[in-house]
This record gives C-alpha cells, structure tokens and sequence, in this order.
C-alpha cells in the first residue's frame, strides 16, 4: 500500500492528468509570469531601459511585455495529447510564438517559460516538433545577437548555443517525465490487477475451504452413521422389547436394558474417539513425531494396546505433507477401532532425508482389501496420498489383521 501511495504522489507532480500539464509544469510556468511581470514594471518605471541605447531594444521589450499576458492566456488552452484538435494545436503554435517574443526580454523567468513551451511542443507535435522549436529559438536568439550591435558575433552565437542547449536538456527532461508518467500508469495497472487476482485467489481459496469442509462433513456424517447410528439402532430396538417383556418376562425385559446400557457406553467411548480423531495436526504445540506419537497415544485403552515406534529422524518436511502423514496414521487408527476388533496396533515411521514411510497394522480379523479400498475414508485418503506424489498400499487376509502403509516423499 505505501508502495502504490507513492507511485500516486510522484504521479501527481510529473503525471499529464486529463489532458492537463504536471503539476511541477504548472509552478514553474505561474512562478515564471509573475516574475516576469515584476521584471517588465521595473523596467517601465526605469526611464533609461526605454531611452537611448540601441532602438530596436525597446521595440522587443514592449513585445515582450505584450507577449506575457497572451501567454498566460494560451497557457490556459494549450493541449497536453498528441491526438489534440487542430484549433487547440493552433493554440500550442500561438503559444510558442509568444514564448519566443518572451524570451527577447532575456531574463531566467523567460527562459523557463520556454521551456515549458518546449515540453507542450514535445508532447504535442512529438520528438520532431520539439527539436524544431530547440533549433528555431537557438536561430531566433543568434539572429537577435547579430542584429545587435552591442554584441559581437561570438556573443550572439552563445546566446543560441546556449537556448539551443537549454531547449535540448528541456526535452531529455520532458522526456523522462512522460517515460515516468507512463511507467507509473502501467504500474497502477498491474497493481490493480494484481488486488484483482489477489481478491479472486481469496474467492477461489474460500469456495475451496468450504467444498473441503462439506467432504469432511459427508465422510463424517457417513462414518458416524455406520459407527454411532448402529449404537443407536440396537439400543432402540433393545430398550423397545424391554417395554414389550417387561409385564410377561421381566427377566428378560432387564436383560435388554443392560444390553442397552453397555451399547450406550461403547457408544460413548466411540464419540470419544472420534473426538480425539478430529483433533488438529498441531496439537497443544506439537508437530512431526510429537504430533503424531500424541495422536497413537490417544487412542491406547485398556482394552487396544497401541505400540508407536520411529527409525530414522524427521526429515524437513512441509506442513501439507506432514498433515498427510498425520491423516494416514489417523484413517488407519480409526479404521482398525471400527472393523477390525482388533487388541494391538503398531504404528511405525520410517524417516529418511527424502522420504517418510507409515505403516499402522493391527492384529485383528482382518478384511479383503477390495471390499473396503472403495470406502469413502480410504478413497479420500488415497487422493491426499498421490496428491503429493506419494503411494499407498492395502494388505489384508481374513484373520490375520490389516497393515495400511503409505510413502510420502519430502
């Protein structure tokens, strides 16, 4: 932000807004009037500038008394564009002309009006017009040198060295000013593409969040539906033949509502899970092993031993693919407390400068992979895996556990 305010502060000064001259143009061009205007009352209120001397003297300086005011006025009109109208390019001609008359007067206010006039022609007629007027004021100054016999022939060619000159550094500098002007209009633009794209990216990054947060909202919905909801389920069915048993069979009837006492519990030991399931990568500060050896850690029970072991050193990894290896550990964890009835869990890491290896297996009933690779959480899991260039690999028979491995390269 303090970058583009300064771009619009330099802009303001050297910019041609709106058909209009800089600002810096502006102040020189008032400053140098008024200056001239005190110059000409000095030079009326002395007597001896208009008597005597060389005649032709005063003729240039009533000129050039006149000239001012007509400057000021075409000052007004003239064009800042190179596609202006004809009649305002008449006024850029009249103002030149009048700037020339100035500048018989002599005097720095008068040559900076020039070159003002320089840059008007610069802009508007291009690099043509404008070395026409540096070569056209140059002559007009010589040529008044010559006319004058107060000054020598080295003089006068002095004179229009040095207008020339001055006229030619006017316009390096207009030059770069209009390169400025132009340069400063291109960055705007791209900055203000560049907020675009920025707001867009925003959009973009903000739709994905939430169809990322609707995934995770299905799956989970899915999951506890199939986990929870069967809890449910059973223990609605239990505690309805409780009611219908409790008159002829109350044994029975009681029998029922213990069952369904102890589904409630294994229902809330599994929400339990799930809640530590859901926990976040960074966990109270911890990252990496720490992360990862906290979340085995929480799902040890009394009746699942979960055995967490590294080789290797954590290797430098960014946060997306650790948050990978972090879903890989959980997925399997979850998976083996849902399916497999399983009393012992290894999860093992195998670290490498350039890659990291997790297994989790579990010593359950085990499953056939085809009937559960086309689950929702391993499906998801799997597309998080080869998202980062990574493998996955299933492995199962029917009584002899489930061992989920993945590779997630650094």
């Amino acid at each position: 932000m303090r970058d583009a305010r300064s771009i619009r502060d330099v802009n303001s000064w050297v910019g041609f807004p709106e058909d209009r001259p800089p600002l810096v143009f502006n102040i020189f061009f008032w400053g140098s009037a008024l200056i001239s205007a005190l110059v000409f009352v000095v030079g009326f209120q002395a007597s001896d500038r208009l008597q005597g001397g060389w005649p032709l003297s005063q003729t240039t300086f009533l000129i050039s008394a006149a000239a001012l005011p007509l400057s000021c006025v075409l000052w007004l009109a003239v064009p800042w564009r190179p596609g202006a109208s004809v009649l305002r390019k008449t006024a850029s001609a009249l103002f030149v002309i009048t700037s020339l008359l100035l500048m018989t007067a002599g005097g720095v206010a008068a040559l900076l009006i020039a070159s003002m006039a320089v840059g008007n022609v610069l802009v508007v007629f291009g690099l043509r017009g404008g070395i026409a007027y540096a070569a056209t004021a140059g002559l007009f100054h010589f040529m008044l040198g010559v006319i004058n016999p107060e000054q020598s022939l080295l003089a006068a060619v002095l004179n229009g060295a040095t207008v020339l000159l001055l006229c030619l550094v006017i316009m390096v500098v207009v030059v770069a000013m209009i390169e400025a002007h132009r340069r400063a209009e291109e960055t705007r633009r791209l900055l203000s593409e560049l907020e675009d794209a920025h707001a867009e990216l925003r959009r973009h990054a903000a739709r994905t969040r939430e169809l990322a947060i609707a995934e995770e909202r299905a799956r989970m919905a899915r999951d506890m539906h199939d986990s929870v909801g069967h809890y449910l389920t059973v223990i609605n069915v239990g505690l309805s033949n409780a009611q219908r048993y409790r008159s002829l069979r109350p044994e029975a009837a009681w029998g029922e509502v213990r069952q369904a006492q102890e589904l409630t519990l294994e229902a809330l030991t599994d929400t339990r899970r799930w809640v530590r399931a859901l926990r976040p990568l960074r966990m109270d500060g911890r990252k990496g092993i720490a992360a990862l050896r906290a979340l085995a850690e929480s799902f040890s029970s009394a009746d699942l031993e979960v055995d967490f072991t590294v080789t290797g050193a954590w290797p430098d990894i960014d946060e997306g693919r650790e948050l990978v290896c972090y879903r890989i550990v959980q997925e399997g964890l979850t998976n083996a407390l849902r399916h497999s009835r399983a009393r012992r869990i290894e999860v093992a890491l195998q670290c490498t400068p350039e890659r990291v290896e997790v297994s989790v297996r579990d010593d359950g009933t085990g499953v056939v992979v085809d009937a559960i690779a086309g689950g929702f959480g391993l499906r998801g899991l799997r597309e998080r895996v080869e998202a980062v260039k990574g493998e996955l690999r299933l492995a199962s028979d029917p009584g002899e556990g489930f061992t989920l491995r993945a590779m997630v390269p650094v």
